[in-house]
């Protein structure tokens, strides 16, 4: 029983940082969306999302590729693991309560739980199409770099 306690302890000290962890992922999905809306609109008026400078070399522009893409792919597969996380920890409680008969209490518990699911998954989302539209565009730049500089 003492490792039970201490463990819903533990999942209900989560709770808040998870939930925070959430709307900071959501806002940068945000973000990280409008971002790319204008890069989009600057790279039809020709300019390179890679800074490739005369000296620089090819595994350095793969480091930037890599740089470029890994918060949206992070974002990607960590907010549906926090959206998890903040779903089920307060199903905990909210089924003790329908136990005990207090329906009513455990109805607002489950809408703020599904809540945090559907700010996630929607996170993930916009950052899965950020990355995928991104990873094309560098990838499209970072061979006709290599063709010029002949490379390929």
């Amino acid at each position: 029983m003492l490792i039970e306690s201490g463990f819903a302890q533990i999942t209900q000290a989560l709770l808040w940082p998870v939930l925070i962890l959430v709307a900071l992922g959501f806002a940068y999905a945000l973000w990280t969306a409008g971002v790319t809306l204008m890069d989009a609109l600057l790279r039809r008026r020709g300019r390179r999302l890679l800074q490739a400078t005369p000296e620089c070399r090819l595994e350095q522009l793969e480091l930037q590729v890599l740089r470029q893409l890994e918060p949206a792919r992070l974002l990607g597969r960590v907010s549906p693991l926090l959206g998890l996380i903040a779903t089920m920890v307060p199903l905990g409680p909210a089924l003790q309560q329908v136990a005990a008969g207090q329906g009513h209490q455990a109805l607002a518990v489950f809408g703020s739980a599904f809540s945090g699911v559907v700010l996630a998954m929607t996170a993930a989302a916009i950052a899965l199409v950020v990355y995928s539209v991104r990873r094309r565009w560098l990838l499209a730049e970072l061979l006709d770099i290599k063709k010029e500089r002949g490379w390929a």
